[in-house]
């Protein structure tokens, strides 16, 4: 949910334009001609330390510079942090593996901080690991929309409806943020979108030398690394995407949102059985006798939230239901998400209790990741305009999909923006080489099964896949599937698929 200037700045490069550059010794050549733009090579050298996360030892860093508007290859530029891992097997590399972190507004630097050293022992050293921070993120140049406090908290961004299904208070919001975001953004805001990133990462694989990536694309990440290989199908040796949303070019992110409810809803038992089971009463966290409890005893908790915050122990950000309902969308990404979200319902039940907030809802978030969250999937493609009937589409949504309370209908700045959109998004075809693994949860809260396959169509015989029978969001080095794990893991080191689709039991 974001909003622009004027002009997105977003058109693409064609192949004649690209070919036209000026060439310089060194560049990535395939049968004798320039395999992309001229880059200059990347400047390695120590990284700044990522909060919260230790940088593994040998990890580099530098800076690229990339057009700010790729119609413009002469104009202003925008700076993105870049990263690498290099292999400590150089007998046996055999390429570069780009990892995309999620989002919008993941860090691709903190991710390869994050899971650089597993990746390297599950390849087996047979790659030198690169992330970047997306236009917008992290040590990349940013940009704000000067949003208030009070409108940059997940539950106001995310754009929950009132406790009566109003959507009064979330029009205006979302009104406010458009004009905010065209007031303030400025062009590099307008420049935030899917396409650019993918223009970036050919830019990139050019600065690295290499005439191809592998990439390993994770949530949204995955449909950014789908849209690379789209575009350059020949510039991409092996592409893993883990956990994807619906690539319908006509809806993107708006489509993504929609999906949540039934996503969520499908997830949920899992939760339910977890708190639940005996096993859970030594730790006083058992929250119902049988699992089909459980949602009725969350719903009725939710509600008396609704009428009654709670005092949370950070002051003035109280426990609310819609806080509560958000706590339970993040929770459901993972197992390990299940015990706090549980705590937090038992601190709820108490009326003398301050229950103590999970980090990513006890405050604001930053206005430039706030803006960064908006912007890119408002450049994507056009929403709904506000006139289009988003009070009934919520009323239905949140009748049918009770724990998500008509979110994933609601009305988003999206519904206002400024900037003009990219002119064409990409439409994902089976055109291209079969070099895609994909891998999925069957429960999955973020991006559901539903639109994974409808990903996995649009693909054809570019891609397999692999459902691992489990319930989360990221599976590959993410939720303990050893099966999903080294199928996904053989791929990347030996290019070997399943001949056809296959399925990871839990």
């Amino acid at each position: 949910m974001t909003n622009w200037t004027r002009k997105a700045l977003l058109l693409s490069v064609s192949a004649a334009a690209v070919a036209g550059t000026l060439t310089a010794a060194g560049a990535p050549v395939a049968h004798g001609r320039p395999t992309g733009p001229i880059v200059p090579p990347l400047a390695w050298g120590p990284c700044e330390p990522v909060p919260g996360t230790p940088v593994p030892a040998g990890q580099q860093c530098a800076t690229l510079r990339v057009p700010l508007d790729y119609r413009v290859p002469g104009g202003p530029g925008v700076d993105l942090a870049v990263t690498q891992l290099r292999t400590d097997r150089p007998e046996a590399r055999r390429g570069t593996l780009l990892v995309l972190a999620g989002g919008p507004g993941g860090s691709g630097v903190r991710r390869v901080a994050q899971k650089g050293e597993a990746l390297r022992a599950a390849t087996d050293g047979a790659y030198d690991l690169v992330g970047l921070d997306p236009r917008g993120v992290g040590g990349s140049t940013r940009a704000n929309c000067a949003l208030p406090e009070a409108d940059r908290h997940v539950v106001t961004l995310r754009s929950w409806p009132a406790a009566d299904g109003s959507i009064t208070e979330n029009t205006e919001r979302s009104r406010r943020t458009a004009a905010s975001c065209a007031r303030n953004g400025g062009p590099v805001l307008g420049s935030f979108s899917s396409r650019n990133q993918a223009r970036d990462i050919d830019r990139l694989r050019a600065a690295l030398g290499e005439r191809k990536l592998s990439v390993w694309g994770h949530s949204y990440g995955s449909y950014v690394a789908a849209v690379y290989a789209q575009e350059h199908p020949d510039r991409v040796d092996r592409l893993v995407l883990d956990s994807t949303g619906d690539p319908d070019p006509t809806r993107v992110g708006y489509g993504w949102m929609a999906n949540v409810g039934p996503a969520v809803a499908l997830r949920f038992p899992d939760f339910a059985a977890w708190a639940a089971d005996p096993a859970r009463e030594a730790e006083g966290l058992r929250l119902a006798r049988r699992a089909e409890d459980v949602e009725p005893l969350f719903l009725a908790l939710a509600r008396e939230l609704d009428r009654e915050p709670r005092e949370s122990e950070v002051p003035g950000v109280p426990l609310t239901g819609n806080l509560l309902r958000q706590a339970l969308h993040s929770s459901l990404d993972s197992d390990a998400g299940f015990a706090p979200l549980a705590r937090l319902i038992r601190s709820a039940q108490d009326p003398r209790g301050r229950p103590a907030l999970p980090p990513g809802l006890a405050g604001a978030i930053p206005d430039e990741d706030a803006s960064v969250m908006m912007a890119v999937i408002c450049n994507d493609v056009r929403w709904p305009g506000p006139d289009s009937g988003y009070a009934g589409r919520v009323a239905a949504d949140r009748a049918r999909y009770p724990l998500t309370a008509g979110l994933p209908a609601n009305i988003a700045p999206c519904a206002f923006w400024k900037y003009d959109r990219e002119p064409k998004p990409v439409r994902i075809t089976d055109e291209g080489p079969s070099n895609v693994l994909m891998v999925q949860s069957l429960r999955d809260p973020a991006t559901p099964l539903a639109g994974a396959l409808r990903m996995r169509a649009a693909l054809g015989d570019r891609a397999r896949m692999v459902t691992v029978g489990q319930g989360g969001h990221g599976m590959y080095l993410g939720n303990g599937n050893a099966c999903g794990d080294r199928t996904v893991s053989a791929f990347l080191v030996t290019g070997k698929r399943p001949a056809r689709d296959s399925h990871c039991p839990n």
